[in-house]
Order: C-alpha cells, then structure tokens, then sequence
C-alpha cells in the first residue's frame, strides 16, 4: 500500500492518512442525515406518499455511494479527496424537478446516471476543457452563490424560521416556538464552531443541536444506537424503471434536468478538486497531475450513486479539513469511504435529525457556497446583470434551473447589447437557444 500511493514521495504515514480521512469523515458526516431529510421531503405537507422517497433506503443509498466514491477516487486518482452526494443538487432534485417539474423521482434519478454518463464520455474525449472555457467564470461562481442562497432559503423554511404569509409570500416565524429556537441554537453553535477552524464542526453543530433537542424533549429519543440496516429495495435501480416508458425522457424538462446536474457537477468537481490539491500541495506549474482520473472517478461515482438511489454524488471540498490534518494521498480516501461504510449499522440514530438539526448544516454550507459573489466583477455590468439575475431568481423561483436558465439568457443578450459578443463562446448561444425552450415548453 506504501508503494501504491507513495507515501515516501508524498512525504505522509499511516497515521497521517488515517487521520486525514476520519477528520474528512466528521466534517462531511452531516450528509447522512441532510440527504435523506432533502430527497425524503421531510417536513413538506401535502405531497403524496408517491413523490417522497424512502428515507431508510436514501440513507443506505448515500453511505454506499459515498463508500464507492471514495475507494473511485482513492484507488483511481489516488487523490485524498472524499466523495458524497452534494447539497445543492439534492435540493434541486426535490425542490425543483420532484415538487416544481412534476417529474417522478425514479425519472429524475434517471437524469442523474445520464449527467454521469455524459461527465464520464466528455472527460474521456477532452471535450470537457472546451467546455469549461465556455461558460465564463462570473456565470460558474453566480451559479454556486445562488444555490448557496437557495439551500440557506430551504434550511430556514424546514425549521420555521421562515414561513409562508398570503401577503408577503413569506415572514419570519414564531421565534418563541420551541423548534425555532432549537435550529436558531443549532445555528449560532455551528457558526461559532466553524469561525474557530474546529474540524467537523457542521457535524458537532448538529449533533449538539441533537442533544439539546434531546435535553428539552423537543426530539424524540433513538430507540437503540446500532440497529439493522435499512433496506435498499424501494430506491436500488430505480432509475432504470423510466425505460419502460421511453417518451417521458425525450422532452424539453428531462433535457433540462441533466444539463442542469452535469453544469453544477461538472465546476463543482473540477473547482473542488483543484481547491484541495493546491492546499495538498499536489499541483504542479499550475496543472494538476491525473486531473482526468480524478474527473472520470467523479463521473463513475455519480452513475453508482444513481443506480443506489441518490442524487450526484461529487467531491467535498470538506476533504481539506483532511488535508490540514495531513492527508496527501488516496488512501485518506479509503479511510473515509469506510467509515461511511460503518455508519450503516448506526442508522437508529438518524431517528433524532429532525428539520431542525439540519437546518444549521444547510445555513453554513449555504454561507461557504455564497462566498463566491466575492469572485463577480460587480463593476462590470454586462457581466452583473446575468449574475445577479442567476443568484437571486433561485430562491425566489424555488428553482436552480430556472436561475441558472434566466441567467445564461440574460449573459448572451447583455454581451451583444455592450457589442462584446465576441468574447461569447457559440456554446453559450446554443444554451440561450435551450433554456428558451425551456420556459416555453415548461413555464408557457
């Protein structure tokens, strides 16, 4: 194993790996409770039994994908980069193309295994650098702030601190009502933990949240600690059931559903992957070495994560908090997969994530995605106008295709109209032409 991923040359141990990839474990744990709260649609009144998903099977789901991601992305890349389903896309699974689209989840969870399928074909052509030179940097950091804000919006929403009201859409809660209380708590002792540089403190934040909960009786307690493993059935291959009726993929929605995952996975990954290797120190003159491995494991990892039954899985820039501890190679990753291999038995507990435990682990994730507004030339209105429509229509449409859709059609018209059109790639024209459609065909 020494040989195999050079501890020698990567200037690392045993220790140090082992240690990396438990510290990367506690500071992204908090997505086996997140995941199946989201795709679940825990906490939403009036949907139908048939559009929620089992949250036991999405449990397992989320821990094997992320088990297989890891030892992808350990073995292949040899990379100490942890994968998991990532937030923002299971909100927009659930959110949008679940509640808003109408689309079944066993569709969606199709759409997903294409995106994969494609990330996969475009990382083995080349075709993914064309692409990522396309879409300009203001767009793909707009893009990031405006889920950032979306999964804030969902957190509030869950918990009851933000509410519905006929006259204003919605206003802030009861703040004395004791589930309010519990996730504002939750919130200030996760924000704290995380100011300090404490590793895993999303993680700790939800699970003090948890104790207190448990404290008041605001939170029922587990009726065991280790307990048997739910079953995968109700989710496992479920993806594969849309083929028995060809004609619901072949439509503008489902067209817009993959685009939509592969456009997020595809510059989270890469921006995720070239954030750790440079804290890792693994970059060399700017390029980072097996770049298209650690893509392709990416790619491998969102298909499986599919065929289990969860939404993309991705990599975590958590994996730095790995990283800092002394993480440099691949088997930090293993060691991480493994753990979530182990939480499996420790399913009881999840018993005890109610909305308001989770809600701080979507406000501070929702805080580290905003920081990308700090990246838009805010100055250069052209460029602001499409970034700021993205960001903000998010929320307000409940929707991240729809945000991401106003954008991209805004970005091509504002570049015209200032004649910088040639700074334009023709992709970008092609997608104006895409996301049109879309809100004819969706939202005519």
């Amino acid at each position: 194993m020494r040989n195999y991923f050079r501890f020698d040359e990567n200037q690392t141990n045993y220790k140090r790996e082992i240690l990396g990839g438990l510290t990367t474990f506690l500071s992204m744990a908090y997505i086996l409770a997140v995941n199946p709260q989201v795709l679940s649609l825990a906490g939403v009144d009036g949907v139908p039994a048939d559009q929620k998903m089992d949250q036991g099977a999405v449990f397992v789901a989320t821990a094997l994908a992320a088990f297989v991601g890891c030892l992808f992305m350990g073995l292949i890349a040899k990379y100490p980069i942890a994968l998991a389903p990532g937030m923002g896309l299971n909100a927009f699974f659930a959110f949008t193309v679940v509640l808003t689209m109408g689309i079944p989840w066993q569709t969606g969870l199709t759409g997903v295994f294409f995106s994969g399928f494609i990330f996969a074909i475009l990382t083995a052509t080349g075709l993914r650098e064309t692409i990522i030179n396309a879409i300009p940097y203001e767009m793909k950091m707009a893009v990031s702030a405006g889920i950032g804000l979306f999964i804030t919006f969902v957190g509030l929403q869950s918990s009851g601190i933000i509410k519905n009201q006929d006259a204003t859409l919605v206003t802030l809660g009861k703040i004395t009502d004791p589930n309010v209380l519990l996730a504002i708590v939750g919130i200030i002792v996760t924000v704290v933990l995380y100011a300090k540089k404490v590793p895993g403190a999303i993680f700790i934040g939800m699970v003090v949240t948890a104790i207190a909960g448990l404290v008041t009786q605001q939170i029922a307690p587990p009726h065991a600690i280790l307990g048997k493993v739910p079953s995968i059935a109700p989710t496992f291959c479920a993806a594969f059931e849309s083929f028995q009726d060809p004609s619901q993929l072949f439509t503008i929605q489902f067209l817009i559903v993959i685009l939509t995952f592969l456009f997020i996975d595809f510059f989270d990954t890469a921006g995720t992957i070239v954030a750790v290797a440079s804290q890792a120190g693994i970059m060399k003159d700017n390029k980072l070495p097996r770049a298209g491995r650690a893509l392709f494991s990416d790619s491998l990892a969102t298909m499986t994560g599919a065929i289990f039954g969860t939404t993309t899985t991705t990599s975590y820039i958590e994996s730095t908090s790995g990283v800092a501890v002394g993480a440099r190679t691949g088997f930090a990753s293993i060691v991480t997969g493994f753990c979530f291999l182990l939480a499996l038995f420790f399913n009881p507990l999840m018993a005890v994530v109610t909305p308001a435990v989770t809600t701080p682990a979507l406000v501070v994730v929702g805080v580290l995605m905003a920081s990308s507004l700090a990246e838009i030339s805010w100055k250069r209105f052209e460029v602001a106008v499409p970034a700021f429509v993205t960001i903000i229509m998010m929320p307000l449409s409940y929707s991240i295709a729809t945000g991401i859709a106003c954008g991209f059609i805004f970005y091509p018209i504002t570049m015209l109209l200032t004649k910088r059109h040639k700074e334009v790639h023709p992709i970008m024209y092609g997608l104006l032409v895409i996301f049109i459609l879309y809100f004819v065909f969706v939202h005519g």
